[in-house]
């Protein structure tokens, strides 16, 4: 860690910590924090599940309410849900739990600094911590934050502490401009929760194909698509899109509305999710010159009639 204070602390010393919210998220950093030399003065969670992630991951840390656990930490890490998020701010700053010279952090994606604005207003000082990673809330993610990024919103006198805190869990840093929050957020549940949900309709149809392991299948594909997509961008479409077999796709969309008609395992939203993704990557193919647009317009029209039988 670099040498320098914060707060008129020196940067880099192990800070108290107390956590409001134990899911998932808060219970894994809070574990990663307390690896990294940072002791757990506290934890607040209700739920069964939370209770069961604080004695896994944080066995000894005292469990108690949410004023008590900001009054007894030097860093408070907010993790709570998105929509929680301010109340819990405005809760704690009227019952006096928040005090000026404390650090709060908050892990929401979609906040920035403007939701920790009565704690920056009585003198605390806020830092919006998002970890770019998606999270089972047990210890398989303590290897995983490794090298991942936190997308960082933090006023000039804050981001040394949050460059150590980052550094402290192995990750690095995307710092955000409060105005762009919300799209770095879109962007990242974009990518990944649905990433999910297309993935998970791809093992139905396959399922359906008679593919007893349907993971297995899609595993190699798909690993070696997203390095494609990472790595070389639109460059990395391949398939009956971008080639512009018409037929192709027709026979697809075909073949799935029979089977959305007479297997219930596989739901008309596959069909649909199949026709947005097909023409989004049309019009990725006409723009960078690898689809002809008089075949991607047959392909459009091919998508249309899909949706308009798929409807009657």
């Amino acid at each position: 860690m670099t040498a320098g204070p914060v707060n008129g602390a020196p940067l880099g010393a192990p800070l108290s910590v107390g956590v409001i919210g134990a899911g998932r998220v808060g219970a894994v950093l809070a574990a990663a924090l307390r690896e990294a030399g940072h002791p757990i003065a506290a934890v607040a969670g209700e739920s069964a599940a939370s209770r069961t992630r604080i004695e896994t991951l944080l066995p000894g840390v005292p469990v108690d309410k949410p004023t008590a656990v900001a009054k007894a930490c030097d860093l408070l890490l907010l993790t709570v849900p998105d929509d929680s998020l301010d109340n819990v701010v405005r809760m704690l700053v009227a019952s006096g739990a928040i005090r000026a010279g404390q650090f709060v952090a908050h892990t929401s994606g979609r906040h920035g600094l403007d939701v920790l604005a009565p704690a920056v207003a009585i003198g605390a000082a806020g830092i919006a911590l998002h970890p770019a990673m998606t999270f089972t809330g047990t210890d398989v993610d303590l290897d995983r934050l490794d090298g991942c990024v936190y997308g960082v919103s933090a006023d000039v006198g804050e981001r040394a502490l949050a460059e150590s805190l980052v550094g402290d869990l192995h990750g690095g840093i995307i710092w955000v401009a409060e105005e762009h929050r919300t799209l770095y957020h879109a962007a990242l549940a974009h990518g990944a929760n649905h990433l999910v949900t297309l993935v998970s309709q791809s093992m139905e149809m396959l399922r359906e194909a008679g593919s007893s392991d349907p993971a297995g299948t899609l595993r190699p594909l798909l690993t070696a698509a997203l390095d494609n997509a990472l790595t070389y961008g639109d460059a990395a479409l391949t398939g009956p899109i971008v080639r512009g077999d018409v037929e192709t796709v027709r026979a697809h969309l075909r073949t799935m509305a029979a089977t959305t008609l007479t297997g219930p395992r596989l739901a008309a939203s596959t069909v649909e999710s199949y026709v947005a993704m097909a023409r989004a990557t049309a019009n990725h193919a006409v723009a960078d010159g690898r689809l002809d647009p008089r075949r991607a317009a047959a392909l459009v029209e091919v998508l249309n009639d899909a949706l308009v039988d798929l409807g009657s």
